[in-house]
């Protein structure tokens, strides 16, 4: 009798164990702290952050697609707010104004400089004529349009003239700006720079190509693919960190980290993804993708996309970096808590 019990004291800890096993096996997979999409398309589909602490608030700018019903034509660019970097809510949306903008805009870049939201932005639907626009505004919400639209488009024919993925950083005295092209035939996309005064109107002629003659970083490993863009851009130690994306849109797209003494010659820090894709089911198992790097009082946080339906929806994340021996670490226990 006490050999029966035993056994079936035995085969009722396993069936509880499996059980567990099959729970956790069969479970949603964890959401990230912050698990923003915007859903005024009628799904989740927000890409492309960009964050600035403004006026005692917090505020994302981001990627809005085309949707039946939208005010204006093409992809948009959407606003949100945060008093925690992690809980947001949506205020707004700017809307097609002017002839760049007419076909659509997006991926901001966002910087406070002057008292001021600066916006660094790239045209849509132009193809190799897509170019970046600078717009900024008083509140955070308005933004007033550079009369000069656009800005920047590249020169030379190791590139097809488009610029995309816009990011800016100061630097020894200039504003670098950051952009992504292609080839001339349109099929590997690489980085490159230009470079305005820091006291400047920050319009069409201020700016100066710092890589006449070539890209500052193309696709080399394999898990890069045939693209590097959305450089996001970090200061510390005097020196350049360039967080990129590697690889086109959900195949999948992952981050990588560079770094440079001048802001045009980068090397890698690693050769592998330093923030990879989830696993099979995990919310961001098609990509995690295009990054922005947002500094404030005194942490790094690491601002980026994902998906894991290949791109039927898309959610915005954050997390922390901390930095040991020149080299950054992700750091999510630094997150505020639920």
């Amino acid at each position: 009798m006490r050999r029966f019990a035993h056994v079936a004291a035995v085969v009722v800890v396993a069936v509880l164990a499996a059980a567990a096993c099959w729970c956790r096996a069969g479970a949603p997979p964890a959401r990230p702290r912050m698990y923003f999409a915007d859903t005024a398309s009628g799904r989740p589909f927000s890409k492309d952050p960009a964050v600035v602490r403004f006026k005692g608030r917090y505020w994302l700018y981001y990627s809005l697609p085309p949707y039946k019903g939208k005010a204006s034509k093409g992809w948009t660019i959407g606003v949100a707010t945060s008093h925690n970097l992690v809980d947001w809510q949506k205020v707004g949306e700017l809307h097609n104004t002017g002839e760049a903008e007419r076909n659509g805009f997006c991926a901001p870049g966002a910087i406070v400089l002057g008292g001021r939201v600066h916006l660094f932005y790239q045209t849509y639907g132009n193809r190799q004529r897509d170019a970046i626009c600078h717009a900024w505004s008083e509140d955070g919400l308005q933004f007033t349009r550079d009369p000069t639209n656009p800005v920047f488009q590249p020169t030379g024919d190791w590139n097809c003239g488009r610029a995309i993925d816009a990011d800016v950083i100061p630097f020894k005295g200039r504003l670098l700006l950051y952009w992504a092209t292609r080839d001339p035939e349109f099929t590997h996309q690489m980085q490159g720079v230009s470079a305005a005064p820091l006291d400047s109107d920050f319009s069409r002629g201020a700016w100066t190509q710092l890589n006449p003659d070539g890209s500052i970083l193309e696709p080399e490993h394999p898990w890069e693919g045939r693209c590097i863009e959305a450089a996001a851009m970090a200061l510390r130690g005097g020196r350049l960190y360039m967080f990129y994306a590697g690889n086109y849109n959900n195949q999948p797209q992952q981050v990588g980290v560079a770094v440079s003494d001048d802001g045009v010659r980068f090397r890698r820090l690693v050769t592998q993804p330093f923030l990879r894709c989830g696993k099979p089911g995990e919310w961001n198992a098609s990509e995690s993708g295009h990054p922005f790097l947002f500094q404030d009082k005194g942490q790094d946080y690491l601002f980026y996309q994902g998906n894991n339906d290949h791109g039927k929806t898309w959610y915005l994340s954050v997390v922390p970096i901390d930095w040991r021996d020149g080299l950054p670490v992700l750091a999510p226990e630094k997150l505020p808590p639920r």
